[in-house]
């Protein structure tokens, strides 16, 4: 599937269910530098022999300023100038610095992405989003371009580990909970065996995430209104994560959990539904409980990107499938994180 979308920060050609070999006609050897990580690179570095190539250590560590200043300077030794793009192969991590680095490069060069990862391939990779973190701060520096093109070639996947096909899983299940109630039902019926053994089935679920995602940066691409209910569990997410050393994946997973709890305090959301959901994660190999400390998490929580003055505006749920971006006081979300400390301490 190939088709194109035009964005006010760029446009996207999707290239859905493709071949890495397609990566030869879209992005000429010449004029583009693949950026990957050193696990992609022990896997399939064979396939960029005809690139130039530059490797980041693998993980969020690289998330940094330091890591950009290093990739300029050697983009500045490859002479790379105003219409060369930068390919990023690889995850979440890879995609962001690619993204990142190419916005601020020379005032802003081409980039596109060879996702590698389900969570890339679902999120990470659409939307033109992109940053690195300082410090414990996640994308506190950060842009909004959009790539040239993607490049979905789903036989990366098969090098993936179990965990970082659950961590995928959860934002497959975010977008279930944010605005598709029959793909929950779809979710809780299904596993990931089933769709590692049905590539059709795994295709169309990929498909359907990224029309999710584009249908609502479409609308908003500057996260001024419904772009926001993409950060559901991001919120928290992003604080155990950089606190409690988890996978993306699994940290939303558990900031989905707090939101929950969240939205049945402020809008009465049905307490019968929790368990169905943490069923749901457990189904896809999702963690459910986590002992940390609250105010070192709501520390981080105060120093979001969402904070409005003495609120955070949270995304929470009236029902699954109904999404709601709610301010909540540093009380309610203490008091929030409290309850899920009590119920779900391991």
């Amino acid at each position: 599937m190939h088709y194109t979308i035009k964005f006010p920060a760029g446009q996207t050609e999707y290239f859905l269910n493709a071949n890495y070999s397609q990566l030869l006609q879209v992005a000429p050897v010449n004029n583009a530098i693949i950026i990957t990580d050193e696990n992609i690179h022990r896997h399939y570095g064979h396939l960029f022999t005809q690139y130039r190539v530059l490797i980041i250590d693998a993980g969020e560590s690289s998330k940094s300023w330091e890591t950009i200043q290093q990739l300029a300077e050697k983009l500045i030794h490859f002479d790379v100038h105003k219409t060369s793009v930068l390919v990023g192969v690889g995850g979440g991590v890879v995609c962001d610095i690619t993204g990142f680095l190419a916005t601020i490069y020379m005032r802003g060069i081409a980039f596109a992405f060879a996702p590698t990862t389900l969570l890339a391939m679902v999120d990470a990779s659409i939307g033109g989003k992109n940053g690195v973190n300082v410090g414990l701060n996640k994308n506190i520096l950060g842009t909004i371009k959009q790539p040239r093109f993607i490049l979905f070639d789903n036989s990366f996947l098969e090098t993936l580990s179990d965990e970082e096909w659950s961590s995928g899983f959860a934002e497959v299940i975010k977008y279930a909970c944010i605005g598709d109630a029959v793909l929950f039902e779809q979710l809780s019926q299904s596993s990931i065996v089933n769709f590692q053994n049905n590539p059709a089935e795994l295709n169309r679920l990929i498909a359907s995430c990224v029309m999710q995602k584009n249908r609502i940066v479409l609308e908003d691409e500057q996260e001024k209104n419904i772009r926001k209910t993409l950060n559901f569990g991001h919120t928290a997410g992003h604080a155990f994560e950089t606190l409690c050393y988890l996978k993306h994946g699994h940290a939303v997973a558990l900031g989905m959990i707090l939101s929950l709890i969240a939205s049945e305090m402020v809008l009465d959301f049905p307490k019968d539904i929790r368990p169905k959901f943490t069923a749901l994660l457990l189904r896809y190999n999702l963690p459910v409980q986590l002992k940390f400390e609250v105010e070192k998490v709501l520390k981080i929580i105060l120093h979001d990107k969402k904070r409005n003055n003495e609120f955070i505006d949270f995304v929470l749920l009236k029902d699954i499938g109904q999404s709601v971006v709610h301010p909540l006081s540093f009380e309610a979300i203490r008091s929030a994180l409290q309850i899920f400390l009590d119920e779900y301490q391991p």
